[in-house]
Order: C-alpha cells, then structure tokens, then sequence
C-alpha cells in the first residue's frame, strides 16, 4: 500500500498517517481545563513537540492536525513555530469558543493563519456542528476562502452521514469538493461502520479522519487492572476502571500476537488497522519524539486480510 494518498477528491497528497497536536502548546486560564488537557496531562513542552515533529518528517509523516480550540489556541502557535518556512501541511479547525455564525469564519480564518504564521491553511475543518449554525451558509463561507487562495481543502469534523451529505451537495455548488470528515474511530470506537458514516465517505469520496485511534491509550497494551492511566477523565470513565480494562485484554492479547509476528507493539497493530482501510487516516497524538516515532512506524508493515479480519471479529462489541 502507498504511504501517500490524495485527500478525498481534493489537490492534497497526504500521508496515511498524521500527527495529533492536541496537547501542544502552553495553556493557560480557563484553557487548562479542556477536555484534552484533562485526560492526558499537559504539553511535555516546545523541545519535545519539536522532536516529534521531526521525527514525524523524518518518516514521511508530514500533516500536522490542531484547531483553533486546543490550548485556547497555544497548540496552533506550537505547530506554526517549528514549522515555518517548512514544506509541511497543517490541518486545523475553527471555531475557537462556542459562540459562533457562519459570518464569523473569515475573523476565525484570519485569526488561525496569524497564530499558525501562514498564509494559508492545508485542510480547514469545522469542529463540530451546531443548530444554530447553517451548513450550506458555512460551506459558502469555506468555499469564499478556497477562491481567495487562503485555504486549499475543505473538512468538517464530528458531522453525521446526513450533515456531510449537506455539506458536501453546498460545496458541489461551487464547484469544490469536501476532502474529509474527521471523527472518532478505533478498535474499541467503531460507531462509524454503523451509523453511516463510513458508508457515506466511501459513497462521496471523502477521507475518514480518525481521532483518537488508540482509544486513548487503551489499545497501547500499557494498561491493565493492575495499572490504570492517569489523567482525571481517564480515572473516572468506566471503560478505564477495573472491569472495562480487564474485559479488554482479550483484544490486548491480540494485539500482543499479531505484533510479535511483526516485531511490532499493539499500538502500531492498532494503527495499521486503520491504515490498511484505504478511506481512512488515523490522527495518533504525540506528545514528544519517542510517541512520534512509535507511531509511524505503523507505516512500515502490512498484514494479511486474516488478521485483519481477525481484530475485526474480536472487537465486534465495540461496534455498537
């Protein structure tokens, strides 16, 4: 399988991975308390966020994905900073609080391309939906910034099979197509396959974005009943108590299995899941060169139809 794919049915040409930079950048004020921070900890800081980055390039991996909420916008900052003057793409999304109309985009834009220190923005996504917000007004507003040369791919993030339809019959409109819908999607998340999304990427040629492909470090093989992550949100989710760890390591074991036939860890097994599913583009996050380079190297295997068949089989209860 090629490393490097085209985004959807847009001009850019992307690696089968990319890099989560959610955790980039210092927080500060009420910006401490996102979820991210919550669940995983702060930044490890600006020289270890560079190590990843370059480690990341060093293997071919070379899309970095943030959004203007992260950080209260430091992990924006964090990416721009290493990578100017840089041929690297950069993916992030808008808005940057809740209080936000279609008309608020191109401030949104101006505001993202100024802490990302770039002209213009690889792949803009809209973060998630909202009611009071028109979709077909908002992808006029997105294809206005196609045409003015400030933003070269259209994406949405957290839409539904029937939102992205919207999305995607507006942008057509203008002659621009939606290159990627980016949700949850994991061993252990696997909603996409049925409430239509998945079926609906495939029917639009649309590229699946998947956050937080290892579950939030649940299918790393690092944690047990006996060795439970940190991080608040990690501590009080059930899935992470004693009782989901252990109904998990039948999956872990897997893993474990197919790994050592490849001299690979559960993670990259994990990855190589999503990556062999041609739509799909897993969005790992890394917080220093060490997780950077664990991650890419997912890249550098292939498995048999078997064993893919096999993780599939045996996290069949996470489809629901």
């Amino acid at each position: 399988m090629d490393d490097r794919a085209t985004l959807g049915q847009s001009s850019l040409r992307v690696p089968r991975l990319g890099v989560g930079a959610m955790t980039w950048g210092e927080a500060h004020g009420m910006a401490r308390f996102h979820p991210a921070k919550m669940a995983y900890g702060g930044a490890h800081g600006y020289d270890e966020e560079k190590r990843a980055m370059e480690v990341s390039l060093e293997a071919g991996v070379d899309l970095f994905d943030t959004a203007a909420m992260y950080s209260g916008g430091a992990s924006e900052r964090r990416v721009g900073e290493p990578a100017a003057g840089r041929d690297i793409l950069i993916a992030t999304k808008f808005p940057s609080g809740f209080r936000f109309r279609a008309e608020d985009l191109p401030e949104e834009l101006e505001a993202s391309l100024g802490r990302l220190g770039r002209p213009s923005i690889d792949l803009y996504q809209h973060h998630f939906p909202a009611r009071r917000v028109s979709i077909p007004s908002l992808m006029e507003h997105m294809a206005d910034a196609v045409e003015a040369g400030r933003v070269t791919a259209v994406g949405v993030s957290n839409y539904s099979a029937e939102q992205m339809r919207r999305a995607h019959s507006a942008l057509a409109e203008r002659g621009i197509p939606l290159a990627a819908n980016q949700v949850e999607y994991s061993l252990l998340h696997r909603q996409p396959e049925t409430n239509g999304v998945l079926d609906a990427c495939r029917e639009l040629g649309v590229s699946l974005i998947a956050y937080t492909p290892l579950a939030g470090g649940l299918l790393t093989g690092k944690y047990s009943a006996t060795n439970r992550p940190g991080g608040f949100f990690r501590r009080v989710l059930p899935r992470y108590g004693r009782k989901g760890l252990e109904a998990l390591q039948p999956v872990v074991a897997l893993l474990e299995e197919i790994g050592h036939r490849y001299s690979k860890t559960p993670s990259q097994v994990a990855l190589r899941w999503l990556i062999q599913n041609p739509v799909v583009l897993p969005i790992p996050g890394a917080k220093n060169g060490k997780q950077a380079a664990e991650n890419a190297s997912a890249l550098t295997f292939t498995w048999t139809p078997d064993e893919v068949d096999a993780l599939s089989r045996a996290t069949i209860a996470w489809r629901e």
